[in-house]
């Protein structure tokens, strides 16, 4: 289950819905202003498991109030040398293993900023 009963009851009774991104997250915002600041509460109910590595750039600015409305993701300038977002995979089988890492056999290639011991003579 991605939220919790309460979450889902004050989504439902308080929340407006925005959008939806290419990982299945939904994008909500208070229906009333706050009296003091005037801002909108938002806020997102995650697709699987709660993992906020997985709100792409196009929404971040959004629910952090940065931008008034969510950038489209066709508006959003990609460059060619931009991947796909990705969510942290740390933890996960697909993590980063750097080149020598014991679960890739443990061998890198030598470095000149290897350690030497001293050996006298």
């Amino acid at each position: 289950m991605a939220s919790t009963i309460g979450t889902r009851l004050f989504t439902f009774f308080k929340g407006r819905f925005i959008g939806k991104d290419d990982f299945g997250n939904r994008y909500y915002e208070s229906r009333r202003r706050h009296p003091t600041t005037g801002r909108t509460r938002r806020w997102v109910v995650y697709q699987g498991m709660a993992e906020p590595s997985k709100v792409p750039a196009e929404w971040h600015g959004w629910l952090h109030h940065t931008l008034a409305v969510p950038l489209p993701e066709k508006l959003a300038k990609k460059y060619r040398w931009q991947k796909p977002h990705l969510p942290n995979l740390t933890g996960t089988i697909y993590r980063y293993l750097p080149p020598g890492h014991l679960l890739k056999g443990g061998r890198r290639a030598r470095s000149a900023a290897d350690y030497e011991p001293w050996r006298p003579q």
